[in-house]
Order: C-alpha cells, then structure tokens, then sequence
C-alpha cells in the first residue's frame, strides 16, 4: 500500500512537471525582425528554395551542421533598383527547447548583423546582444566556430556552440544558393 501510495505521488508530481507550459521570451515577431534587418528597404520579398539532395549536402559540409529541412526561405531586401541585402531565420534546438534568431547578411554574404528573436530555454542561457556583435563581418572561415574565432558564453557552451552553427548554416546558405546570383 505504501509503495503504491509513493507511486502515485511520483506520477502525479511527473503529470505537474509535463504540463506545466514552456515559458520563453518572443522578442520579435518575424515583422519585426525583417523591419530591423532591411529598416531602409523599399521592399522585402521571401524567396524559397526546395534543395536538392546535392545542395543540401553541400551546405551541411561547408556549414558542419545540419539542416532541419529541404525547404529554406531567404528574404531579399530591395533598395534603390538593387538588392540591399539577405536574412535568413535559424531555429533550433539549443538543449531540449527552442531558439530562433535571425542572420542578416550583406550582399556579398558578410554577417551585417545577428538579433535573438524567441528563446525558450532558461533566461540566463541566451546570448547576451554584445555577444551576438562578434559576428558582424563574419564571413565562412575555419576561426567561425567557438573557442577559435568566436568566446564563449560562460554557463552556456550549448547556446554558444547552437548560435556559431547556426551563423555557418546561414553563410553556407549563402555560399551555395545566393552568390553570384
């Protein structure tokens, strides 16, 4: 009876823990966000891209990551005739909940910026935005990962290390689908 009575109160104290709601920060909405990527942009337009199996397989090499679908959507922002630059969403896990942020890259495919958009894991695990600035400029390179060309965050190595991944993934993106176009 004791026994049972203990394992009550275990599934009950487990039902608590699985139901309470996931409590995370939106800092931006995906507007939001594309107006503080293009603020002088005369428009904003998505362009989505279905990889094939080649493409995908390169950006995975170039960017030591993966992605989590075939389908990308980059944003192009237009100024004056031209193309004024590109943005490119990450989502990912960081380490069992969710962050997005957002790549804004040059037309040449530099990091011009990078902005925290949604975290869902505890608030002293996101990166802090002057952290975020080390990778303006930033462009494909073997320094591009933590511990090399890129600090850590310390008490949070795996926000640190899903950012950096991220970034490749976006420079990769970059790299195989927009230059030269």
């Amino acid at each position: 009876m004791r026994r049972a009575r203990c394992c009550l109160l275990v599934l009950v104290g487990l039902f608590a823990v699985a139901s309470t709601p996931v409590r995370g920060t939106v800092f931006y909405s995906r507007d939001e966000a594309l107006k503080l990527a293009f603020p002088d942009a005369e428009r904003v337009e998505p362009k989505d891209f279905l990889l094939t199996a080649a493409q995908r397989a390169e950006i995975e090499r170039q960017a030591r990551s993966t992605l989590d679908s075939d389908l990308v959507t980059v944003y192009v922002g237009h100024r004056g005739g031209g193309r004024s630059g590109y943005a490119i969403f990450d989502t990912h896990v960081v380490r069992t909940l969710p962050e997005t942020f957002l790549v804004v890259l040059s037309p040449a495919g530099a990091v011009v910026a990078t902005h925290l958009l949604a975290f869902y894991e505890p608030a002293e695990y996101a990166p802090p935005p002057q952290w975020l600035t080390q990778f303006d400029g930033a462009t494909a390179t073997d320094e591009l990962r933590v511990g090399r060309g890129i600090a850590g965050i310390t008490g949070s190595t795996l926000t640190a290390e899903a950012v950096t991944a991220g970034i490749r993934r976006a420079l990769a993106i970059y790299a195989v689908l927009l230059k030269g176009a």
